[in-house]
């Protein structure tokens, strides 16, 4: 039997148990507080960056006379303009589907594919929403960071393609420049009549803003400061950011990682300038360690920078664009000539 000591002992141990406990949980309450108040800071401070838009000086490009006009309807009802630039040959031997930059517009694809052209391929392309000459979405402002929008835009040149019986029967291959190549990337995993796909300046969305808020980060932090957060922390925040600007801007961005693994049946060629400021040649090798295939290589560029491969070795870059695709597209066999039966 427990004394009246023993009982008042036992209540004061219980007493200052619950101070311990009640004190931990008032501390974590607190630790937890300070954690989303950062965090919050934080996720406002990225977001201002995040949602700048970069200075791009991308280079313009004539229109070809030559090309036929051509326009689809996106599945929310756009008009989306492009040109299709037709090969030397008249028996083609494959059709390139290019997705151009941002601020960039469907003329370029002459210019990119010019080697291609010379080798027999027709080149397609559709200024995306927004951009060019095709439709504005109400309410949307393109950024460098691809949406669904974009994707769905790609999904209505395919729909075009099948539209067409002269295109429809070509093998097809998918080619995008910076954010175009992202696109091009994410919709060759989601559609597999695209024998093969080639970027140049590709990144991903988690990629880049993952390099330069490292990049950003030193800026405010410490530099012992940043050694001492973990990585899923910058994650988890990073992620945050995403969140909140797609419930801000009402869109959906296009997040290719889940999607890269699907690619590791089909060649990808993944054109990477070594002097490239904006997205450097460590993220195309993430890329290209994420879709893990022998069928997926890297061709670095020296002295390129971003979206300047061609302009630094324009002959090189012909030469490996037509040997990259030519493999899925072989030249046609030469059509017999019908001779003429003698009376």
């Amino acid at each position: 039997m427990l004394t009246t000591v023993d009982t008042v002992r036992h209540g004061k141990n219980w007493a200052i148990r619950e101070k311990i406990v009640a004190g931990f949980l008032w501390a974590l309450a607190a630790l937890l507080l300070l954690e989303l108040a950062i965090r919050c800071f934080y996720v406002r401070l990225i977001l201002r960056q995040f949602e700048a838009q970069p200075p791009f000086n991308v280079a313009l490009h004539e229109a070809d006379p030559t090309a036929e006009l051509v326009t689809t309807k996106t599945s929310d009802g756009l008009t989306l303009r492009g040109s299709l630039h037709r090969g030397v040959d008249h028996h083609p031997r494959g059709l390139v589907l290019f997705c151009p930059e941002v601020g960039g517009s469907h003329w370029s694809a002459a210019w990119y594919c010019e080697g291609l052209l010379h080798a027999g391929f027709d080149a397609l392309s559709f200024d995306f929403r927004g951009q060019g000459e095709s439709d504005a979405c109400p309410g949307y402002t393109p950024t460098h960071w691809p949406t669904r929008h974009e994707l769905n835009d790609v999904e209505a040149a395919l729909q075009f393609i099948e539209s067409r019986p002269d295109l429809k029967s070509l093998p097809l291959v998918l080619m995008g420049i910076s954010r175009g190549s992202l696109v091009a990337l994410h919709s060759a995993a989601r559609f597999p009549q695209v024998r093969a796909v080639c970027g140049e300046g590709t990144y991903t969305i988690n990629s880049l803003l993952e390099h330069f808020v490292v990049r950003w980060a030193q800026l405010y932090l410490p530099r012992w400061a940043l050694r001492i957060i973990p990585m899923w922390h910058m994650r988890l925040t990073l992620r945050s950011v995403l969140w909140v600007s797609a419930w801000r801007r009402s869109v959906h961005y296009a997040v290719v990682e889940p999607w890269l693994r699907q690619l590791c049946n089909r060649p990808v060629l993944l054109i990477s300038g070594e002097r490239d400021n904006y997205v450097p040649p460590s993220i195309i090798r993430g890329i290209a360690k994420k879709i893990a295939s022998p069928l997926c290589r890297i061709w670095s560029v020296p002295k390129a920078k971003h979206n300047q491969a061609r302009d630094v070795a324009q002959a090189d870059y012909d030469q490996t664009l037509e040997e990259f695709f030519g493999a899925v597209c072989p030249q046609p066999a030469a059509s017999t000539p019908q001779v003429a039966a003698v009376v």
